[in-house]
């Protein structure tokens, strides 16, 4: 006799009620225990805990936190840590502390956020797609968005977060329904390659309809040229607080996805026979992406790489389980935008060096070693 295994996507959990090879339960239902295990006790069979690991989730968020103090401290006025902790604790009208919560602070929280959507967003697209090169920069949606906001500034002269978010988020929604049409063309239909072509085609013509844009207009271009390369310096306190309900918003959407995505990974057919409804997952993964993207690239610009690199880091760590992946991914993204933009300030210290600079150079090695792989494991 034979045994018949049921092959599941590489990292992801079986389906409802069903052991994984190690015997740890599906993230949807009971545990099972594997077979031949037996408890001390009755001779009963031993529930096999979870596989959710979070040892490593701790140790991203204490690494969050001392990347969050550093970005504090460090620029091209190094503040000792003793002064940035008096500083936090005791505000005053010294010039250290104006340095620490009129810049420092407003800087890290807006990191901290922008990092999170990406990494967000990227994970949610991954998994949407079951596409392991999906990302937001990749794919169009921050070129779309891009696209939206320039046009925004430089025809109707808005210079509002409020007034041209809304342009960023039918921006990024307008290209990604793009991509996947082009990348869906065809008998073989929508897969990895194809909506990456599709993705850097779409936004190399974006690309270049927004740079014919501020090349004929000088007020968008002064606002464009140091924007469009990624950064979050110079922002106050007053736009991390404008841009913050629109990341929140989109950040519960796609939290509460969680559950549908370990079954939607499983393959639109199963995810159906488990009573999903998977266009209308689809749908709040759209509106998700679309939010966390468009907010993202209005308030920092287009920043590359994020939503690629950290997912696939997060399920090294986590595991499968979207409802511990997500968060990881939210974590380990905000680090590493922290850590990019603290990279910046030392590199060319008094000068700066943006923050979608420094990710680019970390993130296109990554891209081009996931490209050449014989096998593209599906997520």
């Amino acid at each position: 006799m034979t045994d018949r295994t049921r092959i599941t996507p590489a990292g992801m959990p079986p389906p409802v009620g069903q052991a994984s090879p190690d015997g740890q339960a599906s993230p949807d239902g009971p545990a099972v225990a594997r077979p031949g295990t037996r408890s001390a006790a009755g001779g009963r069979p031993r529930r096999t805990p979870r596989q959710v690991r979070p040892v490593p989730l701790g140790i991203a968020v204490a690494a969050l936190a001392v990347l969050c103090v550093l970005s504090i401290s460090l620029g091209g006025r190094p503040v000792p840590l003793d002064q940035v902790f008096r500083a936090l604790t005791d505000r005053s009208d010294t010039d250290v502390d104006a340095i620490v919560w009129g810049l420092r602070v407003p800087r890290t929280l807006l990191g901290l956020l922008v990092g999170a959507a990406l990494g967000l967003a990227g994970t949610v697209m991954q998994s949407l797609t079951r596409n392991p090169l999906a990302d937001p920069g990749l794919l169009g949606v921050s070129a779309g968005s891009t696209l939206a906001v320039v046009l925004a500034v430089s025809a109707l002269d808005l210079t509002s977060l409020y007034g041209y978010i809304w342009f960023a988020f039918a921006g990024a929604l307008a290209a990604s329904v793009l991509v996947y049409l082009l990348g869906s063309t065809g008998r073989s239909g929508a897969n990895p390659i194809r909506l990456a072509l599709a993705g850097v085609g779409v936004t190399f013509f974006l690309g270049s309809v927004t740079s014919a844009i501020v090349l004929a207009s000088p007020a968008a271009l002064d606002r464009y040229r140091y924007w469009s390369a990624g950064s979050i310096a110079g922002r106050g306190s007053s736009l991390v607080a404008q841009v913050a309900p629109f990341i929140l918003a989109g950040t519960v959407l796609a939290l509460a996805l969680a559950p549908a995505l370990n079954s939607l990974v499983l393959g639109d057919d199963v995810a159906a026979s488990l009573g999903r409804r998977v266009g209308l997952i689809r749908l709040q993964g759209a509106v998700a992406v679309t939010v966390l993207t468009g907010s993202t690239v209005a308030v920092a610009g287009p920043l590359v790489f994020v939503g690629l690199v950290v997912p696939h880091a997060a399920r090294m760590i986590s595991g499968g389980d979207h409802r511990l992946l997500l968060p990881t991914a939210m974590v380990l993204a905000a680090g590493l935008v922290l850590a990019a933009d603290v990279i910046g300030r030392v590199v060319a210290r008094p000068q700066e060096i943006n923050v979608g600079i420094i990710i680019a150079l970390l993130g296109a090695p990554f891209f081009v070693a996931l490209v050449r792989r014989r096998r593209l494991a599906e997520v």
